[in-house]
């Protein structure tokens, strides 16, 4: 008996030791969470094809996962309830934002980062109001409330936002017999209406408002924006964490109009789209790189357009038969989709996941993770 308790004695020691020896995981200070609306695996192997293989930012990813899409009441979600999902960590009715089926308002990660004291930005190429960015401010039962939304934005204290939308504010303050513009500096914010105007502003809380609804497209002369703004947006995060002594900082990238393309099942757009997002995601790894502390998340909110890639022949003893761009709807697909992971922590989120799973992983990396109450 005294040899056995002797052993189990020391095979605690052993284990404490053990434990006591593991490596303290590196703190995540900041979260850059890229969104690719309706990019799917095809869109990023187009990719690929159309570069000749060379190494692209998908291919810096130091570890990968995937995603399960589906809505609580279709098996092929739209963009307000996978964009709820990946904000809040919680799966919602397909139109709704940021609100469970029973009313229950669930808070995303931007809202809760805003309560613990993160700098927080929003960078998309589409309206500011429209469906994935609004579900990381606003809590309305429809997407198209737009009323709701910048109502819910005016309330979010989010630092910096980047997009268009200048037609709903205005519609939405002139009901009011107000200016939209002077309503936002009314609370604060730095109001930019060009892009030229983006190199002027480095902190402090600041709202770009580029086009009436959303910027033009890649192939219609969007120019470098999307870098250039997520470049600029972690530079205003990073002095604003800096010298308002933030713990860090939440930023939400979104490659909006893939997803349009994809509707309208245009391959060069599509591609266009998916480049485009790919050097946005590049200007992240490299600001990683620099920052450590930094992760980087890439996903896309679901597919557009069923992308296939098949051989021009079937008889596979041939040497190259070429190829061909397909796709199968101009709707979405319920296909499940790859996360791409870089930085500090990248090595945290591994296998098959619920895009709930995903968000909220990411929320009890930087400790706002907690249970909405039941209603």
């Amino acid at each position: 008996m005294k040899k056995l308790f002797l052993l189990l004695l020391l095979s605690t020691v052993a284990l404490f030791n053990v434990e006591a020896k593991k490596p303290k995981q590196p703190k995540i200070n900041n979260i850059i969470y890229m969104i690719g609306d309706g990019m799917g695996l095809a869109h990023v192997s187009m990719l690929q094809i159309e570069q000749k293989y060379a190494p692209s930012a998908f291919d810096r990813a130091q570890n990968i996962a995937l995603t399960k899409t589906y809505s609580l009441n279709n098996r092929v979600t739209d963009s307000a309830a996978s964009g709820t999902a990946l904000a809040t960590g919680y799966k919602t009715n397909n139109s709704t934002l940021g609100l469970t089926p029973d009313g229950t308002r669930v808070e995303s990660i931007i809202a809760k980062g805003e309560k613990k004291n993160y700098a927080t930005g929003i960078v998309v190429t589409c309206y500011v109001n429209h469906a994935t960015p609004a579900a990381f401010y606003a809590h309305v039962e429809k997407r198209g409330d737009n009323k709701g939304i910048i109502n819910d934005f005016m309330k979010s204290n989010i630092d910096v936002i980047f997009g268009g939308g200048t037609k709903y504010f205005d519609e939405h303050f002139k009901a009011q017999n107000k200016d939209y513009v002077s309503e936002l500096k009314n609370i604060g914010y730095n109001v930019l209406l060009d892009m030229e105007q983006i190199p002027s502003v480095s902190e402090g809380n600041v709202v770009g408002l580029f086009a009436e609804g959303d910027l033009p497209l890649k192939r219609n002369g969007r120019k470098e924006y999307l870098s250039e703004a997520t470049a600029k947006a972690l530079e205003i995060l990073t002095n604003n964490v800096k010298n308002q002594k933030k713990e860090g900082f939440i930023l939400m990238v979104e490659g909006s109009q893939i997803d349009g393309e994809g509707h309208g099942n245009n391959i060069e757009g599509v591609l266009a789209e998916t480049r485009d997002f790919a050097a946005a995601m590049n200007v992240a790894m490299d600001y990683a790189d620099a920052h450590p502390g930094t992760l980087v998340v890439v996903t896309g909110d679901h597919e557009t357009g069923g992308l296939s890639i098949p051989s021009n022949k079937t008889d596979f003893t041939l040497p190259e038969s070429g190829i061909s761009y397909g796709f199968s709807t101009t709707g979405h697909t319920g296909i499940m989709l790859p996360i791409y992971l870089y930085g500090t922590g990248a090595d945290r989120i591994n296998g098959i996941m619920e895009n709930t799973e995903l968000s909220q992983a990411l929320q009890r990396m930087i400790g706002v993770w907690e249970e909405a109450p039941a209603k």
